[in-house]
């Protein structure tokens, strides 16, 4: 099975090892969820992300870049 829009650290952990030179509070939601439709592993209903689903993804992109 793959990831789930609910998978917020292991879609982080993806991005990051795909984006390492980003700055995640640097990123506009709309090119965050386009990323995350990109992934390889992502395997979820495009339409049922959200601004709290994206946020969720977005904070534990910056807590595991401290």
């Amino acid at each position: 099975m793959g990831l789930q829009w609910t998978d917020s650290l292991d879609i982080a952990l993806d991005l990051i090892e795909l984006h390492p030179d980003v700055d995640p509070t640097q990123l506009h939601f709309v090119e965050l969820r386009e990323w995350v439709l990109a992934l390889e592993r992502f395997d979820d209903d495009p339409n049922h992300c959200g601004e709290r689903v994206l946020e969720a993804i977005q904070l534990a992109w910056m807590s595991e870049m401290e």
